[in-house]
Order: C-alpha cells, then structure tokens, then sequence
C-alpha cells in the first residue's frame, strides 16, 4: 500500500563529547514536541482525505488523534520549561 508520509528519524551524534543530562533531555523533549506536531498535521490530513471519501466517523477518530497528539504536547512543554527553568 502507497504511503504519502515516509517516516524518518535522525539522530545527531555530537562528536565535540557527551552531552549533559540536562542538554540531552532539552533536544529529546524538543524532538518530541516536533514530531507529535508533524504527526497531529499528518493524521489532519488524513482525516479530511477520510470525509472527503465518506468516512466520516474514521475522520473523527483521526481528528481526535491528532487532539491526543497535541495533548501530550503540552506534557512535553511542560517538562521542558522545568528543564530549562533548573
């Protein structure tokens, strides 16, 4: 089956030395806020393609996973400002 989003991780390996704690949980929340927005925009998209296509409620559904998604967000801005705030 024919997908329109191909999904890539890239990781940085910083090669100056490890990085701190504090440092390597500022890019993993950061990374994660990122990728929770582009999937929330894809699973949007889809869900308009869904009612587009008469299906309607699997749209709803699609609608409130990308909710979900922005939801956990908020967990992740959450942390972040109390990583950045230490």
């Amino acid at each position: 089956m024919a997908d329109d989003h191909h999904h890539h991780h890239h990781h940085d390996h910083d090669s100056q030395g490890e990085l701190s704690f504090d440092e390597k949980i500022e890019k993993m929340l950061s990374h994660w806020i990122k990728h929770n927005e582009d999937h929330a925009s894809n699973y949007r998209s889809w869900a308009e393609k869904a009612k587009a296509n008469g299906q309607a409620k699997a749209g709803l559904f699609l609608e409130e996973a990308a909710d979900m998604s922005l939801a956990i967000n908020e967990k992740f801005a959450a942390a972040l400002t109390l990583v950045k705030d230490r």
